[in-house]
């Protein structure tokens, strides 16, 4: 028996109720798309949303979710690492697809400081581009930021009351999160909650109202405890889930719950469970 049937069969609390994971990499796991979505059910996670991050995978994660809808749907967006790679033409086939009922919203797009894979005026140039395109479509945005909050508050800023969405993978500061909801943005952890040294997130998180959290993968990366250190997937999502619950102090049922509707509040084209 795997690790996971193992876990699963110990805990099966885990996957009594379905769980939408909001941000997952289908495109770059190891296993293929009918492995994981496979393994997904056995969890329960009935819905998951794969990103779109540099020109190549555009068309990649837009047709993993027209084969696979409505349990995958797609983002379309560009990572900040390849913000160079915004031209013309990547901009008009995103437009050009933006409505289509399988793309949910606009990203991964953001700023990111830390690696500076492209310079930061173009980050933030290529950020709001992609916030009026998505303004444009009244879609969502799915946000990176690493070491660039004050960039990242400012520009939003600019979009207040505009456009809704989501930090991804939240592991910024408290004042951070406290701005990104005041800005009508909400919240998504990660499996990073649930690494031995990641109290400071833990208590954004008991900060966070519960109507403005999410959970997700950020698969193949952060396998949440007891995965670390393995290859992640949206499967493993009720990990992450669990730990949010206790430091919520809520059911995983209400957390269930609560985390659907939030994503589809955020998500209007989201398909209902």
């Amino acid at each position: 028996m795997s690790h996971f049937l193992e876990e699963i069969k110990r805990r099966p609390q885990l996957v009594e109720k379905p769980w939408t994971d909001i941000h997952t990499h289908l495109n770059f796991l190891e296993k293929t798309p009918e492995e994981t979505l496979k393994l997904c059910r056995e969890a329960n996670v009935q819905r998951l949303i794969t990103i779109g991050t540099e020109p190549n995978d555009l068309q990649t994660v837009l047709d993993l979710a027209k084969t696979y809808y409505p349990q995958v749907t797609c983002t379309l967006g560009i990572h900040p690492h390849e913000a160079e790679k915004f031209t013309p033409e990547i901009e008009a086939f995103i437009r050009s697809r933006a409505s289509d009922k399988e793309v949910v919203a606009i990203g991964e797009i953001g700023l990111d400081y830390f690696y500076k894979h492209s310079a930061p005026d173009v980050q933030r140039d290529v950020f709001r581009r992609q916030l009026m395109l998505a303004q444009d479509f009244d879609l969502p945005v799915e946000i990176h930021t690493r070491d660039a909050e004050e960039d990242t508050k400012n520009i939003l800023k600019e979009f207040k009351g505009q456009i809704t969405g989501v930090l991804h993978c939240f592991t910024g500061t408290l004042d951070l999160a406290m701005a990104a909801l005041d800005l009508g943005f909400n919240i998504s952890i990660s499996g990073i909650v649930t690494f031995k040294k990641a109290e400071e997130l833990r208590n954004v998180v008991r900060v966070i109202p519960l109507d403005r959290l999410h959970v997700e993968t950020d698969a193949p990366y952060l396998a949440p405890t007891p995965f670390r250190g393995e290859k992640n997937s949206p499967h493993l999502v009720p990990f992450t889930a669990a730990v949010v619950a206790e430091l919520k102090g809520v059911s995983l049922s209400e957390l269930s719950r609560q985390t659907n509707l939030n994503a589809e509040r955020i998500f209007k084209k989201l398909p209902p469970l």
